[in-house]
């Protein structure tokens, strides 16, 4: 192993596969980022073309955001710098497209703030909570978990790539209930999905809120759609 892998401690790790597991209870299982009318409409119909989908989102749309929320929330809290924090915060509050990003976003980032908060209690993330709850601001998922990453001391190149791998997991779990898809033919495209982690990784490391910004508009769209979907199984 490398020095800075003998440096990370394994509690840290621990910790970190806890929260991202589906048992964690932030609630993302019910929410599918407008996959469900995508389904529905014919855009996404098979493994190839949920792949497709959710490297464009991961690369271009509101993946990508998320990435950057993280790296620069992270960047703040190893700094211990609370105001730029809220600033972050806030903003990742306002950046949603849709109302049902904005729900799903602050849904699953107050269950794991409130979480975190219980159970690995940290003063940073009792203060950013007072101050989010003082101004009427949700928190946000990817938020949150920047935080949590970096007041354990996990470095951003292993804490952001693994938030990512959850994002694209649970969607992929949806939809291969939407489709439907096999469970192998999920982890297939779970699988396919790892490059464009890394790259969405690799370029957030770089990012700061002034790279913020969306070229998947079918995937706002979908969402859009989404509010008025006449069947739905999720949330979004």
């Amino acid at each position: 192993m490398s020095n800075e892998q003998d440096h990370i401690p394994r509690l840290a790790l621990l910790r970190l596969q806890s929260w991202l597991s589906p048992s964690f209870p932030s609630g993302s299982y019910s929410y599918s980022h407008g996959l469900e009318w995508a389904v529905e409409a014919g855009y996404i119909k098979d493994r190839e073309s949920l792949i497709d989908w959710l490297e464009s989102d991961l690369r271009y749309g509101s993946g990508r955001n998320e990435a950057i929320f993280f790296i620069e929330a992270w960047r703040s809290a190893a700094h211990d710098d609370l105001a730029k924090l809220f600033e972050i915060a806030e903003l990742a509050y306002a950046f949603r497209g849709t109302s049902e990003f904005a729900l799903e976003s602050s849904q699953q980032g107050a269950g794991c703030l409130s979480t975190l908060r219980r159970v690995w209690p940290d003063d940073l993330l009792d203060q950013l909570s007072e101050l989010l709850s003082e101004q009427h601001i949700p928190p946000a998922s990817a938020v949150v978990h920047g935080v949590a990453s970096a007041k354990l001391g996990l470095p951003a190149n292993l804490a952001l790539p693994a938030f990512l791998q959850s994002y694209v997991a649970n969607l992929v779990t949806a939809g291969v209930r939407l489709i439907p898809l096999g469970q192998t033919d999920g982890q297939r495209a779970i699988a396919s999905l790892e490059q464009g982690v890394l790259a969405a990784t690799e370029e957030a490391m770089g990012a700061t809120v002034d790279d913020l910004g969306s070229a998947a508009f079918m995937v706002d769209l979908a969402s859009m759609k989404h509010e008025t979907q006449y069947t739905r199984l999720f949330r979004s």
